[in-house]
């Protein structure tokens, strides 16, 4: 019999290097000068062309009490989709005589009624109703927003390859959250429906959303989706409805991660597919929708 040993032994060897070696690749080395700081604040003035922010943000803890100043901004995405009035959260990073801001999320986009610039997508409210759509879900079957009219119809974006707890993790986990919930209403479950839209449909494939949805369901292959769907479309039609939505996301292709930078929209519509109510964030809870959907289905 052959000693496997030496080979065993230098595979390891092998894979630990690889995988140090992806590490280093994940996480880039730092100044060992670098001081790092939560950082909270409000957008107040955007200005790409100094790659600046002007953030009025709340205290830095052991560092600066609240002030509104400019910021530099790594995070070249920024300024493609920052305006005035984003609440956004950050790392706020200071190195000798250089600082500047890094991975930068939105926590809550501006409320503003500020005029809309020349082509700009003016976003849905509370009443409009919303176009027909057309979608694939995870079957690969065409379907259409008023698909769901007689039913009540909440709805958010997603897209597979976020791994952020606070962002596309948090929306499909609350809906598994409401899923379950709703499966103990007997009256409620059989007026809604859930839908969960990607704006990654180059990724996210029939395949890919259905293998995504069935685990966050729990019920894997004995999942029918007959209550929440996952769909993406062509380009263009998730643009549409992203846009009615006042959704913004940016492909970030400089960083060499291939993500997509977003902002998050939820919505409960009504079986007349008119809107109820849009969350603009990711700080409502699943039992408040659960009231929500109770009250517009009762």
């Amino acid at each position: 019999m052959k000693n496997t040993k030496p080979f065993t032994l230098i595979l390891i060897v092998v894979l630990i290097a690889v995988s140090g070696f992806s590490a280093c690749n994940r996480k880039p080395s730092r100044s060992p000068n670098e001081k790092r700081y939560d950082f909270k604040g409000k957008v107040v003035v955007v200005e790409k062309d100094k790659q600046s922010v002007t953030i009025a943000h709340e205290d830095i803890k052991d560092y600066m009490p609240a002030m509104t100043m400019p910021f530099a901004v790594k995070d070249s995405w920024a300024f493609d989709v920052l305006v005035p009035g984003d609440l956004v959260s950050a790392v706020y990073v200071v190195d000798g005589t250089a600082s500047w801001l890094e991975e930068l999320v939105i926590t809550k986009e501006s409320s503003g009624a500020a005029s809309p610039a020349p082509g700009q997508v003016v976003e849905a409210k509370v009443g409009d109703e919303v176009p027909n759509y057309r979608l694939v879900n995870q079957d690969g079957k065409a379907i259409r927003v008023h698909d769901y009219k007689g039913k009540t119809l909440l709805l958010t974006f997603i897209f597979t390859r976020c791994q952020d707890p606070d962002q596309c993790t948090l929306m499909s986990s609350n809906f598994a959250t409401i899923d379950q919930e709703l499966q103990k209403q007997p009256d409620v479950y059989g007026k809604t429906h859930l839908l969960s839209i990607s704006f990654d449909p180059e990724y996210d494939t029939p395949k890919v959303l259905r293998s995504y949805g069935a685990a966050y369901t729990g019920r894997y292959t004995d999942e029918t989706f007959a209550h929440w769907e996952f769909a993406t479309g062509s380009a263009e039609e998730v643009k549409g409805i992203a846009q009615f939505f006042g959704l913004r996301y940016y492909k970030d292709t400089e960083s060499g991660k291939d993500q997509v930078i977003h902002s998050l929209r939820t919505a409960v519509v009504g079986p007349d597919s008119k809107i109820v109510k849009v969350f603009r964030g990711n700080d409502w809870k699943p039992e408040e929708v659960v009231l929500d959907l109770q009250s517009v289905v009762k």
